[in-house]
């Protein structure tokens, strides 16, 4: 763990693609654990239009992965990645907002294609950048901040909603994933040019 730690300091880009992963997870992600108090708060529906909802999210996760499958390894990934996280960001502060409901599950399909092309391809780039050696210990620290961010930020973003709404909650988070990826567009550290 020493040695992957160490590379990982030694490496701007990792330090950033590890940050950005877990503040997508964090702050992005809680949209499925509040999925429920929407459909039966906005929409006043039971576990029959929360299902219906999970099955939209679904079918965007599964053509993000598409995406992702099909894009492969190709230019300006890094690039790629922080466009794509703006627009899950906007399509979740959306989301927040609509009183709609076609619209609101269109908008979580989306969601969802967006934040697995994200999520995916931050991971690819995690595994193509490091040497061989190293991938394991590497990943694993990876994968501690990316995997730890859903359950930390699902509780952050339960209690808030407890207090300040559903909505308002989704909106904020949605607007600071969005403020992540300008940020990392416009400051880089390395991931800009991957």
């Amino acid at each position: 763990m020493r040695g992957g730690f160490s590379y990982m300091k030694r490496e701007p880009a990792l330090v950033a693609l590890t940050v950005l992963a877990c503040l997508t997870t964090f702050l992005g992600l809680p949209l499925t654990t509040l999925l429920p108090v929407v459909a039966r708060d906005i929409f006043h529906g039971d576990a029959a239009l929360y299902s219906k909802m999970m099955a939209f999210a679904g079918a965007g996760s599964v053509l993000g992965a598409l995406i992702v499958a099909w894009l492969g390894r190709h230019t300006h990934m890094g690039r790629t990645v922080l466009l794509v996280q703006l627009a899950f960001g906007i399509f979740v502060v959306a989301f927040s907002q609509s009183r709609v409901l076609w619209l609101s599950e269109v908008l979580l399909f989306f969601a969802a294609a967006t934040v697995m092309v994200a999520t995916a391809s931050t991971t690819s780039l995690v595994q193509l950048i490091v040497p061989d050696h190293l991938r394991g210990r590497v990943v694993s620290i990876y994968m501690v901040a990316f995997r730890g961010g859903m359950p930390l930020g699902s509780l952050a973003s339960g209690y808030a909603a407890s207090l300040a709404g559903v909505p308002i909650v989704l909106a904020v988070n949605g607007t600071l994933v969005s403020i992540v990826a300008l940020y990392f567009l416009a400051k880089s550290h390395g991931v800009r040019e991957l």
